[in-house]
């Protein structure tokens, strides 16, 4: 039987990096991870093998793809016969998961952890079970991570009827993509293949795309990707799916009431995800809240002494990053110190273009808490570099309190937001205020002016708008 100071049972985001800082606090660990190819463990969980780094290499492809189609005429620069090579461009995806995943695995080498390749479970306090075999440790950290939800009325085939898992590794262009859920995933894979040539209708419960945003942000951001020629059919529920010949046929509901037909060869349901808890979890004992996560205290323990849980299986938003922060934050309280996580700083992002990047309160949910802010706003249409890159869809959005001048929130959609954001971010992570963003020489020209405009604005003394 082995012995280790810490077990951690998921390989993904959260998992890896709780294991690597333990490593280097001077514990003996061992990860346990259940994805396997070829024999090899498939470190980086869902984030690395089928969430965010091939959808985004996807999304860069895709990209490029669609400029060369459509916008470098502008720039002076004639492109015919351009083709797209559907096969090629998964292989570079595969190649970019698979550089990241051995990377992964020579992190864990570096640091002396042991990787256990199996199903692992709980079996008795301090006991883990990966493939037959026990092993002991002080301390157990849940990092399952999630899964796509299916619907009962929208079952998934692979084929036809697809997740996130599939729409990543499609062979061929779809004839009309239909996708099930106005969320991040949904419109981001939805982009990837509008640009590649499909036609893409989302349909959404709710009034409007992405419900966490305010919605300024989400209508500037569907109707950017309306010019793409996305077609969106907002407070309109989906009630089921007939399958015929390799076409799907969705049956719904208007808000009115009147019903809604709408076909296609491909059926993305991303509708949101679960946490793995498999029934291990709740036979050893680990309590759950109301939305089935593990219920974790401030210090992300569950009802079991020595166990913990971390990233999707908490409460909380589904974040690789989030994940991550967590488990530095739990290795380090398990070494005996005191770090501190302030969930309201973490980012949130939508990588379609334009990018989605938000943090801290909205506009909303500030009226909604009775605070008084102050707002100030800059549209990148009045930005140098965004005008030389013409790229200027969307704006930068700064909430400040309105007493103190403490940023609260920042919203950015439009070029870079998801790098942009970090400054707004920063700021509030020391306490800092809009006067602080503003005071701040921003190099010129840089995207990264429209932040500091809109630092300005929120002070009512905006330069270039």
């Amino acid at each position: 039987m082995s012995q280790f100071d810490l077990i951690v049972i998921g390989a993904g985001p959260g998992g890896y990096v709780c294991a690597i800082r333990a490593a280097q606090l001077g514990m003996k660990v061992a990860i346990v991870e259940r994805r396997a190819a070829a024999g090899k463990p498939r470190l980086g969980g869902t984030c690395l093998n089928v969430g965010c780094i091939p959808s985004k290499a996807l999304l860069d492809s895709s990209e490029r793809f669609h400029e060369a189609g459509h916008g470098l005429a502008a720039h002076g620069i004639a492109v015919s016969g351009v083709a797209l090579d559907v096969p090629l461009m998964m292989k570079r995806k595969d190649t970019v998961v698979g550089q990241l995943v051995d990377g992964i695995g020579g992190l864990m080498k570096k640091n002396k952890i042991e990787v256990l390749t199996g199903d692992g479970k709980v079996v008795a306090p301090g006991k883990v079970e990966v493939a037959g075999t026990v092993h002991e440790a002080k301390h157990i950290v849940l990092a399952m991570g999630s899964t796509p939800i299916e619907l009962p009325f929208l079952k998934v085939d692979g084929q036809t009827i697809v997740t996130s898992d599939h729409a990543i590794a499609f062979d061929r262009v779809p004839k009309h993509l239909v996708v099930v859920g106005g969320g991040v995933i949904g419109l981001e894979l939805g982009q990837v293949w509008a640009r590649l040539g499909a036609k893409v209708t989302v349909v959404e419960f709710l009034p409007q795309v992405c419900p966490f945003l305010d919605p300024d942000l989400a209508k500037e951001l569907t109707r950017a990707l309306g010019k793409l020629g996305i077609e969106f059919l907002l407070e309109t529920k989906v009630e089921g799916v007939t399958v015929a010949d390799g076409q799907a046929t969705l049956s719904a509901k208007a808000k009115d009431g009147s019903p809604v037909s709408i076909s296609g060869d491909k059926v993305l349901v991303a509708v949101g995800r679960r946490p793995v808890v498999d029934a291990w979890v709740e036979a050893a004992g680990i309590a759950l809240t109301d939305r089935k996560r593990v219920k974790v205290d401030h210090h992300f323990a569950t009802s079991v002494p020595g166990i913990f849980a971390i990233g999707d299986l908490i409460d909380g938003p589904m974040l690789a990053h989030k994940a991550e922060e967590e488990g530095v934050a739990l290795a380090e309280i398990l070494a005996g110190q005191k770090p501190v996580i302030d969930h309201s700083t973490i980012p949130n992002v939508v990588y379609t273009h334009p990018e989605v990047a938000t943090v801290g309160l909205t506009e909303t949910e500030a009226a909604k808490q009775g605070r008084k802010v102050r707002v100030g706003r800059f549209r990148f249409l009045a930005n140098g570099r965004a005008k030389a890159a013409a790229d200027t869809d969307g704006f930068v959005k700064i909430i400040a309190d309105a007493t103190t001048d403490r940023v609260l929130g920042g919203a950015i959609i439009g070029p870079r937001a998801s790098d942009l954001l970090a400054e707004i971010t920063t700021t509030m992570v020391y306490g800092g205020s809009s006067e602080d963003i503003a005071r701040t020489c921003h190099s010129h020209p840089t995207f990264s002016e429209a932040v500091k405009e809109a630092a300005l604005d929120t002070l009512g003394r905006v330069l270039h708008s």
